[in-house]
Parts: structure tokens; C-alpha cells; sequence
């Protein structure tokens, strides 16, 4: 079996470990201003990953994952 879908795990190379946070981010030479890539990345990436983006003016938002699902999920199981 391949991994859980629903298992979100940190972006930053080589870590394994469950995100805990979403950035947002937007190349403006390739995306629409709109537009949102996200990355993810647990508690230890989070300010470096933060930084790679924001030294190139990519970084837009940086949002908790918990908040970020349910802020972009129309349906809400429970």
C-alpha cells in the first residue's frame, strides 16, 4: 500500500515528519496573482522554508494547517 492521502508531511528535503503548517506561496513570473502553491512543513522547517520564499518574494501566506483545511473544504466531516 502506498502512503495515507490523508498524511500531510513536511515539504523540506529528507524530513518525515507530519506538517503542521501550510505556506502559501506564488512565483509571479509563472502563476497567475491569484494563484496559491503550497508547501507544508512541520514546526522545525517552517521559518527556513519561510524564508527560502520570502527572499524571493514568493512567500504569501503561512496559515496553521488545521485553519487551511477548513478554510478550503466545503465539507466537514464529524
Amino acid at each position: 500500500m502506498g502512503p495515507d492521502p490523508d498524511s500531510a508531511m513536511c515539504s523540506a528535503k529528507g524530513c518525515r515528519a507530519d506538517a503542521v503548517w501550510v505556506l502559501a506561496w506564488n512565483n509571479p513570473k509563472l502563476h497567475t496573482p491569484e494563484r496559491r502553491k503550497t508547501w507544508l512543513a512541520c514546526d522545525e522547517h517552517r521559518e527556513h522554508l519561510s524564508q527560502f520564499l520570502g527572499v524571493r518574494g514568493f512567500l504569501k501566506d503561512v496559515v496553521r494547517l488545521d485553519d487551511w483545511e477548513s478554510h478550503n473544504t466545503d465539507s466537514h466531516t464529524g
